[in-house]
């Protein structure tokens, strides 16, 4: 009986044990949870009540107007997420081939600025769901290579197209066009310049851009593939690895406000009722 009665202290000891144990794992747990939610971005943000928005600039994503203003599609975007956040809304325009690097470094909080996901950047940020999608489009020089229909065409040594520097394009031509010879620039202004000067037969850009250059320049330039793109490319908001609830609100936010977006897209994409609002 005595025997009995030890065993069951020892059994009873043995339950408490593993239900304090279980209980102080849980609060553990939910300490780690509240940290990391306290550590989010998106928490942070709501602290300090501003969203710090790494952008490039180039005509229509984001670009000043004509009174000195920042203006365009990403710009529109990036105020109604904070907005909608209930916190201010503070651009930091970075130049593109350094735009990742200064947001791992802390400089902002996320990146809108159509940028396209890819296998190599996602090693370094996480991305949303696409909110947008633009097309990889071309220009040809007239004089330099007339008649091409296809981009087999341009896939060759003898042909140089010209690309922004650490943006989109230069994987893109590297992917399709491996064959062909490339010269990186800082902007899109300097892209196109390339081409006008002669110096390369191709410039290569994210829609709607390589359509403003031919409309622009008819005389010099065209559009080889009758319209089409090269390719479909999605874009999405960039953001620090590591914090789930950060992607998750802007996924949201993304789904949220669809069509907002599809009708901003179209304007800004689509037409040129803006083109007034471009320094000259």
């Amino acid at each position: 009986m005595k025997n009995r009665s030890s065993m069951f202290k020892v059994l009873t000891g043995l339950f408490l044990s593993v239900c304090l144990l279980g209980m102080s794992s849980l609060t553990f747990a939910g300490e780690i949870q509240r940290k990391l939610v306290q550590e989010s971005t998106i928490e942070k943000v709501s602290r300090k009540g501003s969203l710090k928005i790494g952008i490039g600039i180039f005509v229509p994503w984001s670009f000043k107007d004509i009174n000195g203003n920042l203006t365009g599609f990403e710009v529109e975007v990036a105020r109604k997420v904070a907005k909608d956040m209930g916190v201010k809304s503070v651009f930091v325009p970075t130049e593109w081939s350094g735009i990742i690097p200064s947001l791992l470094t802390g400089k902002f909080d996320v990146i809108i600025g159509g940028m396209g996901i890819s296998a190599e950047r996602a090693l370094k940020v996480n991305f949303s769901i696409p909110y947008s999608y633009t097309g990889m489009d071309i220009v040809v020089n007239k004089k330099l290579l007339p008649g091409i229909t296809t981009a087999e065409e341009l896939n060759n040594p003898n042909v140089t197209i010209a690309v922004r520097m650490g943006a989109t394009p230069v994987s893109a031509a590297k992917k399709y066009l491996p064959k062909a010879k490339l010269h990186q620039f800082e902007d899109d202004a300097a892209v196109i310049q390339d081409v006008l000067n002669g110096n390369a037969q191709v410039a290569m850009s994210s829609s709607p851009k390589p359509a403003f250059w031919a409309a622009d320049y008819p005389n010099v330039v065209y559009r080889p593939l009758g319209g089409k793109y090269l390719y479909d490319d999605p874009s999405a908001f960039a953001m620090r690895k590591g914090d789930a609830d950060t992607m998750f609100f802007f996924n949201a936010w993304i789904a949220d406000n669809e069509r907002w977006l599809v009708e901003r897209a179209n304007y800004w994409f689509g037409t040129k009722e803006w083109a007034h609002l471009v320094a000259k």
